[in-house]
Formats: C-alpha cells, sequence, structure tokens
C-alpha cells in the first residue's frame, strides 16, 4: 500500500520575476555600502554604552539610589514609625477613652431604657387604637353603610321610569343618525383619500426611482468606472512594482545589516588584536622580562637589607628605651630611700574567706570510705 501512494510534492518558492531578479544586485550593493558605516557607528556606540553603564551610570545609579533612600525613603520610614504611629495610637486611645466609652455608657444605661419606655407606651397606645377601631369605628361605619345601601335602593327605585325614556330619546335622536352619517358619508369619503393618497405615493416613489436609478448610472460611468480603471491598470501595477522594491530593499536592509555586523565584528577584533599587539604585549613582556627581574633584584638586594636594618635599629632602639626607663626608676627608687629611709614591710593578715580546695592528688581522696 505504501508503494501504491504518490509521492509528497515538493514545495518549491514561487517564482520572481525579471523586476526582481534585475533590482536585486545593485540594490543590495548600494545598501551594504550605505549601511556598513551606520553599524560600525552602531557597535562603537553600543561598546561605549556598556563601558559606560559599566564603570559610570551604574555606580552613579547605586550612589543616587541609596542617596534617594537616605533623604526621601528613610526620615519617612522614621518619621511614620516613631512619630506618626505612636501619635495615631495616642489619639486612638483618647477618643476611645473620651468618645467611644461615654457613647457606650450612654447607649446602655440612658437611651436602652428611655426607647424600651417609648416602646412599650407606643404598644399602649396601638392596643388602644386596635380596640377602638374593631369596637366603635367599625360599627358605626357598617350602620352607616346599611342606611346608604336603603337610600340608594330607594333613590333607584323612584328614578328607574324616568331614565329609560331618556334612554329611548337619545337612542332615536342620535345614536341612530349617527350610525348612518359614518356607514353612508364618512367611509366612501375616507376610501376615495386613502385611494388618491395612495396613487399619489405610488407615483412619487416611482418618480424618485427614475431619478435615483439615472443618478447612480450617471455616477457609475462618470466616477466608478474611470476609478476602476484607474486601480486596474495604473495603480495596481504600480503598486506591485513599489511592493517588490520595497520588499527587495528590506531584505537588501536585513541582509546588509547582519554582513555589516560582521564586518564590524572582524574590524573590532582586528583593532583589539592590534592594540593587544602594539600596548598590550610589549608592556607584559617589558614587566614579565624586565620590571619583574629588577623588582627581585632591587628587593633582595635593597629592600630587605633596608628592611633587616631598620628592624634592628629598631630593636636596638627599644632596648636602649627599655634600659634607659629601668635606670630612670631605679635612681628614682634610690632617691626615694635616701630621703624617707626603706618602707616598712605590710604584715601578714590572716584571710577571712575559706580556703579553697586542694589540689587533689594521687594520695589524697574526698570520699568518705577512703579519707584520712
Amino acid at each position: 500500500m505504501d508503494l501504491e501512494k504518490p509521492p509528497p510534492r515538493q514545495q518549491h518558492p514561487a517564482p520572481e520575476g525579471c523586476l526582481a531578479v534585475a533590482i536585486r544586485v545593485p540594490v543590495r550593493i548600494v545598501v551594504l555600502v550605505l549601511v556598513v558605516p551606520v553599524r560600525m557607528v552602531w557597535d562603537a556606540l553600543v561598546v561605549g554604552g556598556r563601558f559606560l553603564n559599566d564603570t559610570v551610570f551604574r555606580p552613579v545609579g547605586r550612589a543616587l539610589l541609596w542617596l534617594g533612600r537616605a533623604v526621601f525613603v528613610w526620615p519617612f520610614v522614621a518619621l511614620w514609625r516613631y512619630v506618626v504611629v505612636p501619635v495615631a495610637k495616642g489619639l486612638a486611645w483618647l477618643g476611645n477613652v473620651l468618645v467611644v466609652i461615654p457613647l457606650v455608657w450612654l447607649y446602655r444605661y440612658v437611651l436602652t431604657p428611655v426607647g424600651h419606655a417609648c416602646a412599650w407606651v407606643a404598644r399602649g397606645i396601638g392596643a388602644g387604637l386596635t380596640w377602638l377601631y374593631a369596637r366603635v369605628l367599625t360599627p358605626l361605619g357598617h350602620a352607616v353603610m346599611w342606611v346608604l345601601r336603603g337610600l340608594g335602593a330607594v333613590l333607584a327605585a323612584v328614578g328607574l321610569g324616568a331614565f329609560g325614556a331618556v334612554a329611548w330619546l337619545a337612542r332615536y335622536l342620535l345614536v341612530i343618525p349617527a350610525l348612518w352619517v359614518y356607514e353612508w358619508i364618512l367611509t366612501p369619503v375616507g376610501h376615495a383619500v386613502a385611494w388618491c393618497a395612495k396613487g399619489v405615493a405610488w407615483l412619487v416613489s416611482t418618480v424618485a426611482t427614475g431619478i435615483g436609478i439615472a443618478l447612480y448610472w450617471t455616477a457609475r460611468v462618470l466616477l466608478v468606472l474611470p476609478a476602476l480603471a484607474l486601480y486596474r491598470w495604473i495603480l495596481a501595477p504600480v503598486g506591485r512594482a513599489l511592493a517588490v522594491v520595497g520588499r527587495e530593499i528590506r531584505d537588501a536592509l536585513g541582509h546588509a545589516w547582519r554582513v555589516a555586523g560582521r564586518i564590524s565584528l572582524a574590524v573590532g577584533r582586528f583593532l583589539a588584536n592590534l592594540f593587544r599587539w602594539i600596548f598590550v604585549e610589549p608592556m607584559r613582556w617589558a614587566y614579565r622580562t624586565v620590571l619583574t627581574p629588577i623588582g627581585h633584584v632591587v628587593r633582595d638586594t635593597v629592600l630587605r637589607p633596608v628592611a633587616e636594618a631598620a628592624r634592628s635599629v629598631g630593636r636596638t632602639t627599644r632596648q636602649a628605651i627599655a634600659s634607659a626607663k629601668e635606670s630612670v626608676r631605679q635612681a628614682r627608687a634610690d632617691f626615694r630611700r635616701m630621703l624617707f629611709g626603706e618602707p616598712r614591710e605590710r604584715e601578714a593578715v590572716p584571710g577571712r574567706e575559706p580556703r579553697g580546695r586542694e589540689t587533689r592528688t594521687l594520695g589524697s581522696s574526698t570520699t568518705a570510705l577512703t579519707k584520712d
């Protein structure tokens, strides 16, 4: 089954026109010539910016950040922590003592009993009004309604004959003539008016339709068809050509930017190697082969003997100063003995504190069984 399957289609790139092929190489050459200096200047600016960022901007930014914290953040934090918070706590305690506790006491021991008393009085008044409504006003209303119904029945029985005569006169003098006028006069006139209105509306719509069709074809012939021809035969080809040119310029810019990056990298490496060959390597060679041996010779022949001599002079000077101090001290002591005599020896005072436990040896013991 796999052998019977047709081979998959290979996706080929879309064929390019002769215009794209013709403008690609010159455009890429011109763009490369224009982009290489820009890319090299850009790379130099990037390197300089990184160097400035690492050596200047970042330390200055850290110093400014620390200065900003020291000037703006830490004073406000200390003000909040050691001034605002204690003052707020004190005000809260003062408000609680002076406002909240008195209000709670007033509500609990004054307003609550007064409210309960008012509610008891209101319940008593409501009970009285309910009893008045149920026992007095309701029977009185029922009695009034019974009297009114009786009066209404009497008046209806008296006026029924007069009302029948008035109704018969109104039917034959008003209703029947009004129906005749509506059926034989107003209805035909309304139909005629409606037919005329429909005819006028049809005529107006027909005229408007004809004028609209004429304007449509006029605008189509004078505006739409020329604009369509201009777009189809002029703007579309020009737009396609400009699109091809723009696409090639875009691709050329990308290609030139990448090639200029490689050229700039190579130039940078060459300059770095040249700087190393001209300055770094000679200085390194001079340091290793000239300055280091000279420094070792100077260290071994000059600095170390000078240091040893300085140390010996220092030791001799310290010994001489110490002996001079001891001689002065002995002379002072001899002069004091010559003037005041020998000082009396102090008598030994028995110690008042208990003596400490002696050191334990092999021949002694502190236990009760082996103690001597």
